[in-house]
Parts: structure tokens; sequence; C-alpha cells
């Protein structure tokens, strides 16, 4: 049977709680990465939206799904471009919050030109619903969303989202990937890990963070393991075997030395 590309794909649906995946709004030179959209009871949340980039075609693909003013929060994993430099679109346009670190919360605005800023609903402070380094638990409809952290994984204020009822780990940058079509379901494990490796060696902190994070991940109900960027893990089997890969992998300051330290010449 052919394979299709889809522009969302629909990972959870049992009436009244959904989750959807957008994986190929990003056009032109950016690089590759996933939008999330959770519907609970007709209240919705956008998971690491993007920027301008996405902002416009993401919101042509929620209103097939919902309309902007049922979404209560716009949540960030980190603050990089690719994950929320959209952010004064939707203080403006919509009644959402952001859902971010506390680390970035006096960070974010540097994004808000004085225009938006302006023309944005009620106050930042009031706007932004702050994440302390635990985490958090964050009601939607008649669900919750669970903040998890996963700080230096990369960034030092850094959180996943995790959805209970379709036990759905969207889990940022851990288990992204490199692939030309991110909808494309992953069956060969061991084929895969050439298109992760290099990223999370340079881009995440240390194995010390990384076990950490696999023995919790280790202790909870996980279905799927949704990356920002590639491919997801489906079923236990994929995510043992991303999990047993990871817990081992040397990266970041594990792999600095003085030949990195050196003064350009």
């Amino acid at each position: 049977m052919a394979f299709e590309r889809t522009t969302s794909q629909v990972l959870f649906d049992d009436g009244t709680h959904k989750c959807i995946s957008f994986t190929s709004l990003v056009k032109g030179e950016g690089v590759q990465a996933n939008q999330f959209l959770i519907l609970d009871n007709n209240r919705a949340a956008v998971l690491d939206p993007g920027g301008d980039l996405t902002y416009v075609p993401l919101t042509m693909e929620l209103n097939k799904y919902t309309r902007l003013a049922n979404l209560d929060y716009v949540m960030a994993s980190h603050q990089d471009p690719d994950i929320i430099t959209s952010m004064p679109r939707w203080l403006v346009y919509t009644d959402a919050k952001v859902v971010a670190s506390k680390l970035w919360a006096r960070f974010l605005p540097h994004l808000n030109s004085a225009f938006m800023s302006d023309r944005m609903k009620g106050n930042w402070l009031d706007r932004l619903v702050e994440l302390p380094d635990h985490g958090q638990i964050i009601k939607l409809g008649n669900s919750d969303i669970i903040a998890i952290p996963a700080h230096f994984l990369h960034s030092v204020g850094n959180f996943q989202f995790y959805d209970p009822i379709a036990k759905i780990l969207f889990s940022g940058d851990m288990g992204a990937s490199m692939v030309e079509d991110a909808s494309r379901p992953l069956e060969n494990f061991a084929a895969h890990i050439p298109k992760m490796k290099a990223f999370h060696q340079r881009y995440m902190c240390n194995n010390k963070v990384i076990r950490l994070w696999v023995q919790m991940v280790r202790t909870m109900d996980v279905e799927m393991i949704v990356p920002q960027h590639g491919t997801p893990f489906v079923g236990k089997e994929q995510i043992d075997q991303f999990l047993d890969w990871i817990e081992t992998l040397e990266c970041g300051t594990d792999l600095m030395d003085e030949t990195i330290f050196t003064c350009p010449e």
C-alpha cells in the first residue's frame, strides 16, 4: 500500500479528547518541526507552535478542528525560535495563556514589539503561566496536561508535556530526528539511530541528565513519545528501544575537551 503524506495526523481520539500532530507546515529553509493540538471537551491547547514561519498555516489547520476562541493555552517546552517566537500573535489574536518555564518569564517579552504589546489582551503577567522547576498539572477542559521537567535537554528551563488520557509524552527535542517525512511511521529503530545520534550528542547536556530523565519516564504510563522534530515512537517496544539507546549515550559536556576549548589562531 502506498503511503500518502498528510499535513495533520490524529494521534488519539476517544470522542471527547483528541491529540493532533502537524508535521509539514514548515516551508523553505527552516528546520522541520512538529506542532501539536490537544482538545478536551472543546477546550484547546497548542504545544510548541513555532514562529512566524508556521503561524498562518497552523491557525488554518487549527480552524479545521476548533475555533481559536476555544484556545486556553499556548505551551512552550523552551525558548527556541522554532518553539515560541509566534508568541506575540497568540497574545494579540487569542485569549490563550502562554505556559513556559519561570526561567524564561523575563526573556520572552523581548519577542514582543511595542506595536504588538499595545494590542495584546491584558498584561504580560496575567497571560503567563510560569512553570516551577518541578513541573505542574494544568487543567484543560475535564482533563489534565502534566508539565514534566526535562531541564538541560537541551534548554536550562525545559519542560515536556504528558497527556495521561492519550498516554502521550510530547518530548520536545528528546527523540528528535532529521527525516524527509515526519508523518511516516517508524519501522526500523536501528536504521533510525543515525538520524538522531549527532543531534542528541550536540544538543543534550550530558549523560547524567539523560539518565535522570529516562529513570523518570520509565515510571510513567507512556504509549507514545512524540518529539518536536521528526518521527514519533509508538508502542512500548519502540519506546523501550529509544530509552535503552539514549540512556547510555554520551553527549554534550561528556564529549568536550581541550581540542574544542582552544583559542582560534
